[in-house]
């Protein structure tokens, strides 16, 4: 069951979900709007190795925004520091931004029960596409939970996005076993 309006702000309020900063105007019937941080991040080399780690390049996104290109992926982040303790967070693109030709996730757009961070942006376009730091950017739509939960994602000894930080986060892969 996905969280109305009314549920998100009684989440909200019972600490359950945490968005900072927490924008009113930015909840709508079933979701929040989240934005672009200042930060973006392109992988340094052209080949990318799963097995190691692929390092990055920072970009601050000027005033007068950043052209993304086609053919690139670039790593964001929200501007939103989130925390879920008893939903499913999902990370939706907004229209408007897929109307741009902009796709914000590749494959993560589930977060885990216990995810407390900012979220790191897989972005890519069809065409170049001038961004800005503070659009809105995606929408969080959080699905209740049937049962109890035994193992939070800011619990896990293995987990790898747990460093908190307002700037994109490589892909991890390389920490897995294979």
């Amino acid at each position: 069951m996905i969280l109305s309006d009314k549920k998100i702000l009684k989440a909200i309020k019972a600490g359950e979900i945490v968005v900072k900063p927490f924008r009113r105007k930015c909840l709508g019937t079933n979701s929040y709007d989240v934005h672009l941080g200042k930060y973006l991040a392109v992988y340094k080399d052209r080949v990318l190795d799963a097995k190691k780690h692929n390092q990055i390049e920072e970009v601050l996104i000027p005033k007068g925004g950043f052209v993304l290109e086609p053919g690139t992926l670039y790593l964001g982040a929200t501007e939103e520091y989130t925390e879920t303790h008893n939903s499913v967070p999902f990370l939706e693109g907004k229209s408007s931004v897929g109307r741009l030709g902009i796709d914000i996730h590749a494959t993560a757009g589930k977060g885990d029960v216990g995810f407390c961070n900012h979220w790191t942006l897989e972005i890519s376009c069809v065409q170049p596409v001038r961004v800005y730091a503070g659009m809105p950017i995606g929408q969080l739509i959080y699905f209740s939970v049937e049962g109890d939960i035994e193992n939070y994602y800011n619990k896990k000894e293995n987990a790898k996005y747990n460093k908190r930080t307002n700037k994109p986060m490589e892909s991890m892969m390389w920490k897995n076993k294979f």
